[in-house]
């Protein structure tokens, strides 16, 4: 279920009203915790925080490197953290942590799915998301990309 939206409150204004507070309420928690220079957009059909073209343009794609995402599906919400996906280590840290927290766990390759707000752990999530800035998740794709994580 990709969106066309053109902008955020769009994407929020087409979704169901419960999903869309929901998603309200994380985005919250990711702009209070982004760090300086990520941009925040509609990429991918999705709420995204990227690193921007002019900053990193060498991408293998052409498009902006996503750091983070929100979503909605027909089921569930996603959160998508691009950062802690590149680390066995990171992933395994993270898993750990949200386990703690007594909290549901489900997780696909590259999100957190939810179906309600308290499933979510949302001091992880803003921790997550305010533990990488922009030029280190950069040199960590950089790394990725030749071998050398």
């Amino acid at each position: 279920m990709q969106s066309k939206a053109k902008t955020i409150e769009e994407y929020l204004l087409e979704l169901p009203e419960k999903h869309a507070e929901q998603i309200r309420r994380v985005r919250n928690i990711v702009l209070e915790n982004l760090p300086p220079g990520y941009e925040e957009v509609m990429n991918w059909g999705m709420i995204t925080y990227q690193v921007p073209l002019s900053f990193y343009p060498d991408t293998y794609n052409k498009q902006p490197l996503m750091y983070a995402a929100l979503a909605s599906q027909k089921n569930h919400m996603a959160v998508y953290l691009s950062g802690i996906y590149m680390s066995k280590d990171r992933r395994k840290d993270f898993e750990a942590a949200y386990r703690e927290t007594g909290k549901r766990f489900d997780a696909g390759k590259s999100c957190v799915r939810f179906r309600k707000l308290d499933d979510l752990p949302l001091d992880l999530i803003g921790r997550t998301i305010a533990a990488l800035p922009m030029e280190a998740f950069v040199a960590r794709v950089k790394g990725v990309r030749s071998g050398k994580p």
